[in-house]
C-alpha cells in the first residue's frame, strides 16, 4: 500500500511570474470515480497516462495507487468514463532537498495556482520556496476533484 503525505498551499502569482522555472507539462486529468472517502483518477500527460486510485484523507494522509495505462487506452476511457475534468500546466521545482509540484490551472479554474509538496511523514519539516503563500491542505474546495465539480471561477 502506498500513502501519499501531500501539503498544498496558493501561490503569490507575481512572485510566482518573476520565479525561475524549468518548462512545465501539459496534463489533463478526469475522474471516473469521485465520493467523500475515494476518488479514480485518469491523466494524461503528454506520452504518458496514469489511473490512480485514492481513498479518503485522514489529517494529510491517506492511501494512493498509481498505474500507468497506455495513451489510447487512456483516450477511450476518458470518452466513455469520465465524469468530470481539468487541465492544468504541472512545473516541478526542486527547492531545499525537496520536490515541489505547481499546478497553474485552466479553463474554468484560470487563475489558481497550487504548490504542492510530497512528504515522508505527517510532521516532517521543510522550507518554503518564496512564491508559496497560504495553506490550503484541508480545504477540500482546493482539491482537484472539487475543481473539476465546482471551478475556481464559480467561488
Amino acid at each position: 500500500m502506498a500513502i501519499e503525505i501531500e501539503r498544498k498551499f496558493l501561490v503569490d502569482y507575481n512572485k510566482w511570474q518573476a520565479a525561475d522555472k524549468p518548462a512545465g507539462s501539459k496534463l489533463k486529468q478526469g475522474y471516473i470515480v469521485d465520493y467523500e472517502n475515494r476518488t479514480v483518477r485518469l491523466r494524461i500527460a503528454g506520452d504518458k497516462a496514469y489511473l490512480t486510485f485514492k481513498s479518503g484523507t485522514t489529517g494529510i494522509s491517506r492511501n494512493e495507487y498509481e498505474y500507468e495505462i497506455p495513451v489510447n487506452d487512456a483516450a477511450e476511457l476518458f470518452k466513455q468514463f469520465v465524469k468530470t475534468s481539468l487541465e492544468k500546466t504541472r512545473y516541478c521545482i526542486p527547492h531545499d532537498n525537496k520536490l515541489w509540484e505547481v499546478d497553474v490551472f485552466e479553463g474554468d479554474n484560470e487563475g489558481l495556482i497550487i504548490a504542492e509538496i510530497e512528504l515522508d511523514s505527517e510532521d516532517e519539516q521543510f522550507a518554503l520556496p518564496p512564491w508559496v503563500g497560504r495553506e490550503v491542505s484541508g480545504d477540500a474546495r482546493y482539491y482537484n476533484s472539487s475543481l473539476s465539480v465546482t471551478p475556481f471561477k464559480t467561488w
